[in-house]
């Protein structure tokens, strides 16, 4: 008898490494030329990164330098969920750029339904912000994770649990 094979289709990234592109963001920050009289603060939680700076100018150059540590860390941009601009205390701006993790519902959905309509052989499951593929052929979930890799959803997609 044929055993099943599975692997699931996640949304998440290494927190470290964001913790690494914000410590180097600032260090690049204080040491740049243009950059290093600005008072620029970054602050980095679980769930966001906040960018407080004097002008709209600075925050854009502050944000490019981030975005080139986050991509050099190895991390996507899509991760990054940027809010809207917002005055802070004494004259200042403040960027929040919340970090998606998880797959939202809508989007398992329609991962789903890509998977059911472009291969019959293989059965998508939701499970809370996972989405469980399965098959009797492992040449089949190959096949699957080619096509996910090539489709583009607004967040990044990683494949965990290969068995």
């Amino acid at each position: 008898m044929a055993s099943t094979s599975s692997f699931d289709i996640v949304s998440d990234f290494d927190q470290q490494e964001l913790t690494n592109a914000v410590d180097q963001t600032l260090r690049e920050v204080r040491t740049r030329y243009d950059l290093k009289s600005t008072p620029t603060e970054i602050e980095h939680n679980k769930d966001e990164v906040i960018i407080t700076t004097d002008t709209d100018f600075t925050l854009g150059q502050v944000d490019s330098v981030f975005q080139g540590k986050v991509i050099q860390r190895g991390l996507s941009l899509k991760i990054l969920d940027y809010q809207k601009e917002e005055s802070a205390a004494g004259g200042k701006v403040r960027q929040v750029i919340k970090l998606k993790r998880g797959i939202p519902e809508d989007t398992a959905k329609q991962i789903s339904k890509q998977i059911r309509s472009d291969f019959k052989k293989v059965t998508a499951q939701i499970q809370g912000d996972v989405v469980r593929v399965s098959s009797k052929n492992k040449d089949d979930l190959q096949e699957v994770i080619q096509a996910m890799k090539e489709s583009d959803y607004s967040i990044p997609l990683q494949f965990t649990n290969f068995r």
